[in-house]
């Protein structure tokens, strides 16, 4: 099934009129996730990031259903390649088969809320309207990509805000080291209301300097901005002065534990999503670890 660019735009207006579940409006702060997913915790949703099993042998779509179901998660950030690969069994790219690809998902009980294509809002626009059509097919409510370049801000920033307010679905922005408390307040988000961000919480403490201007505490970034975050990714890094490690949860200088209960407090249900970057132990395995990284975001949210 081929199709041109009018056919990526008419399947995306079709898939939000009937296959499109949920979702908030552009002038809502946050959004909601399930209060019926198997890791919804007294108003956080917890699930993970499909990078953190890049590890494991096997990791096609009907793989990855299996691991989220293992580890206890009823929702998923999904790589754009997972979704690729399961459209282009047949020798092409078949959009036909988005339809049994979520049906997959839902009889699992495993929603996606984010679709990650790294390079939405680049040159190639074709793909670009069949990655929306993908991810409102899929029933996601934001795609992410990486920060550009400062010098990319404008022409990235512009082309993302047109996706996104043509066919009403976020488009988050996520960091890496190259964040600090100011990367928010230039232009990158102001060319659309729908433009928000996915705030690595782990990268941001591992950039962390003794620069006071540039960097606050990660949650006081996260108090800053709420009303721009749609999702946060969950990984526990030290800082600078102990090295910028990847460690397991609960062991490094992320504040893993207390932003939890920060959010229920201030009654801010952003999708939390594992991102497992440490190194696995020696016998275990990323579906294990990511596991364990659940259960400590479950303590943690007292669930």
């Amino acid at each position: 099934m081929n199709l041109g660019r009018r056919d990526f735009i008419g399947l995306g207006l079709a898939s939000a009129a009937g296959m499109y579940v949920g979702g908030c409006s552009s002038t809502q702060s946050t959004c909601c996730g399930n209060s019926k997913s198997r890791s919804w915790y007294n108003g956080v949703e917890v699930g993970c990031i499909t990078y953190s099993y890049r590890s494991m042998r096997k990791k096609n779509a009907e793989d990855i259903v299996q691991y989220a179901v293992e580890d206890s998660l009823g929702t998923l950030e999904l790589k754009g390649e997972v979704v690729d690969e399961f459209l282009k069994r047949n020798g092409t790219r078949d959009m036909g088969r988005l339809p049994a690809l979520r049906k997959m998902f839902d009889d699992a009980g495993v929603s996606i809320h984010i679709v990650k294509y790294g390079g939405i809002g680049g040159k190639n626009e074709k793909e670009d309207e069949y990655r929306v059509a993908v991810a409102k097919a899929l029933g996601a409510k934001c795609i992410t990509r990486e920060i550009p370049k400062v010098s990319e801000y404008e022409t990235i920033g512009r082309r993302c805000a047109d996706l996104a307010d043509n066919h009403g679905i976020f488009i988050a922005f996520h960091n890496h080291t190259q964040i600090d408390a100011l990367t928010y307040d230039g232009p990158l988000l102001g060319y659309s209301p729908n433009l928000r961000i996915n705030f690595d919480i782990g990268h941001y403490v591992a950039a962390t300097t003794d620069d006071a201007k540039r960097f606050i505490d990660p949650l006081a970034f996260i108090e800053k901005y709420h009303d721009k975050i749609f999702s946060i990714h969950l990984k526990d890094r030290t800082t600078k002065a102990h090295g910028s490690k990847n460690l397991e949860f609960g062991k490094g200088d992320t504040p893993l534990a207390k932003l939890l209960p920060f959010l229920q407090k201030k009654g801010w249900p952003f999708y939390c999503d594992i991102e497992l970057e440490y190194s696995i132990p020696k016998g275990s395995n990323a579906v294990k670890e990511v596991a364990r990284c659940n259960d400590f975001c479950r303590k943690a949210a007292g669930g």
